[in-house]
């Protein structure tokens, strides 16, 4: 049965726009679920921009311009913000009357929202404190079904179908070079299969990658998509169609949604990566998950053993308890 918040309960997100805190954001309203009013990009001011999430004299009516100054004073029942923007917007939204939820480590005293939801491998620890393995996302039986059906071409390629999942340079990643030494590798395992080699990169992989990854994959089935000039981002098919995902370690999204599926997973040279994001993958390793790409594809049946990372349902339901936000019965 599906339910919503009260229609009455109003919804706002919160976040800088970028495209991985939005996302969060969406995935936790919609796996509430909850009906949002009003999804806001924030535009910081300098004050803003360096200061967030602490106050400062005037930071209601100066952070966000004078929208979101008006805005305050008629605030939703619901703020869900991510990142330290989104942090600030609903601190002072909460002062307001609003209940207030950001996802990410907001680096002050947590105190100052309903609830705050941090990934486990940032070590942040208090009473209204939800921790999740990796980030929030929208992968679930359903959303990998929609994609499966909107990107159904994809399944016409040969079978083993291999995912690669591309990030790119990273603070965390110690050795680029460590991780395109596999792109050969894998490209010969995936020719002698007889499978097809399915690629995505993002804005921060590196030209040195995109020239390998050319090389590596002459000869085999597939697609690589670089960038919007390459038509719509086939992300979400990949996930879907793929058989079998291989993805660099630099992403904790991205590692968080292959591991959403039910297909297995390898990583490319997981010790490159160093800091908090390193802890996550050393847990999906450790919980056999993810396994590390050592020139062997690990081929195997879908949903065969494996069991997927789905972390934003428990956390909408913990939320919900926390919170005790209301729901009403709007069908079947």
């Amino acid at each position: 049965m599906q339910r919503s918040l009260q229609r009455s309960d109003g919804t706002w997100l919160l976040t800088d726009g970028h495209a991985g805190n939005l996302r969060q954001a969406r995935a936790l309203a919609a796996a509430l679920p909850c009906e949002v009013d009003r999804e806001w990009t924030l535009a910081p001011s300098p004050t803003a921009r360096r200061l967030a999430p602490r106050r400062w004299p005037g930071a209601a009516r100066n952070a966000f311009g004078t929208a979101f100054a008006s805005a305050l004073q008629a605030p939703p029942a619901l703020a869900i913000g991510c990142g330290r923007q989104g942090a600030l917007a609903t601190r002072l939204l909460r002062l307001q009357g609003a209940r207030a939820v950001q996802i990410l480590d907001p680096r002050i005293a947590t105190r100052h929202w309903d609830a705050v939801i941090a990934p486990f491998h940032d070590g942040l620890h208090g009473s209204n404190v939800l921790q999740v393995h990796g980030s929030l996302n929208p992968v679930d039986d359903r959303w990998l079904a929609e994609a499966r059906s909107a990107f159904s071409a994809l399944l016409e390629l040969p079978s083993p179908r291999v995912a690669l999942l591309l990030g790119g340079s990273s603070a965390h990643l110690r050795d680029e070079d460590a991780v395109t030494g596999w792109f050969q590798c894998l490209g010969e395992r995936v020719r002698e299969a007889g499978g097809s080699l399915l690629a995505t990169a993002s804005r921060r992989t590196p030209p040195a990658w995109v020239a390998a990854l050319y090389r590596a994959r002459a000869g085999v089935p597939g697609l690589f998509w670089r960038g919007d000039g390459d038509g719509p981002n086939p992300y979400p098919g990949l996930l879907a169609c793929a058989q079998h995902i291989v993805c660099t370690p630099d992403s904790v999204n991205m590692l968080s949604e292959a591991a959403a599926t039910r297909v297995p997973v390898q990583v490319l040279a997981p010790r490159a990566m160093r800091g908090r994001p390193s802890r996550l993958l050393a847990h999906l390793i450790d919980s056999g998950r993810l396994h590390a790409f050592d020139g062997a594809l690990e081929l195997g049946e879908s949903g065969e053993g494996i069991v997927p990372l789905r972390e934003t349902a428990r956390i909408a339901a913990l939320l919900r308890e926390r919170l005790g936000l209301p729901v009403q019965d709007i069908g079947t």
